[in-house]
């Protein structure tokens, strides 16, 4: 472990974690920060930057020899809603050259989008996205349980049985598993819609609930996150900016601070996307 001492923060008031700050300003999770300090590439008031180090408005901070713009202590950090259709991955790398749900999304000037959680490929409905990583971090982290609900559609029917299992918990192969709350919502014929919670985001953790009981699943849609829903006027490959008055309840939540939030941003309309060129 190095023996080097944290800069020291030129002014007076009120300091921050670097690890936070940088995080907040979209570049990345807090543990990336944290890595990129220990890698020698950021730097605070031109001294080497360690973890522990703290920050304050005046303090001159460097990530790879750029300065860091200090609009991200100021306002509080973007969030989209956006209406995953099936089809799409949610990573940025994909070598097969499957369409991705960052292809379609527009460049925050400074930072970069973070998806808030993963959907797979076959799966639609909401994902949340955010410039800042402490945000993203806190959302997805098993700490905070915050709920995620989906509307599941099956072949064939739960049994009251079934439902109590899945209340009380099932054995999956990484752990076991339980809902918050299974809501029966009908169909037809051999096909019907349930809506359930669970606190957790394991990968394909509702598909494998449902396989447990012996059940398909033949739709899968995230209409929740925590106090985020899928607006009723977005369609799929759309999506909507959130307005500060909106973020700020959130922030409060997971015990975030912001500051001067009557600087943020109003609510950015919602987009349609446009059909792909053919080609010539």
């Amino acid at each position: 472990m190095s023996g080097k001492k944290p800069p020291i923060s030129n002014g007076g008031g009120a300091t921050y974690k670097l690890q936070k700050v940088l995080a907040q300003s979209g570049l990345g999770s807090r543990r990336d920060m944290e890595e990129l300090m220990r890698s020698g590439r950021v730097t605070v008031n031109g001294a080497p930057a360690t973890v522990g180090t703290r920050v304050g408005p005046s303090d001159v901070i460097q990530v790879n020899g750029q300065a860091l713009g200090r609009d991200a202590d100021k306002t509080p950090p973007r969030v989209l809603l956006y209406y995953k259709p099936e089809g799409e991955i949610v990573s940025r790398d994909d070598p097969g050259g499957r369409p991705s749900v960052f292809d379609r999304l527009p460049q925050p000037r400074g930072a970069k989008w973070l998806a808030v959680g993963r959907l797979d490929i076959n799966t639609s409905g909401l994902l949340v996205l955010t410039t800042s990583g402490e945000l993203a971090n806190r959302m997805m982290h098993p700490r905070y349980e915050i709920e995620r609900e989906y509307a599941v559609r099956v072949l064939g029917r739960l049994s009251p049985e079934q439902q109590e299992k899945m209340l009380s918990g099932i054995q999956l192969a990484d752990g076991m598993a339980r809902c918050e709350s299974v809501r029966d919502r009908g169909g037809e014929g051999a096909n019907h819609w349930y809506h359930v919670v669970i606190r957790e985001g394991r990968n394909r953790e509702m598909r494998r609930l449902f396989q447990a009981l012996g059940l398909r699943v033949s739709r899968l849609m995230r209409v929740r996150f925590g106090s985020l829903s899928l607006p009723r006027e977005l369609r799929r490959g759309q999506f909507i900016e959130l307005p500060s008055r909106e973020i700020r309840p959130l922030l409060v939540s997971l015990g975030l601070e912001t500051v001067s939030l009557e600087a943020a941003r109003g609510a950015r309309p919602v987009h349609r996307r446009r059909p792909a060129r053919r080609a010539r």
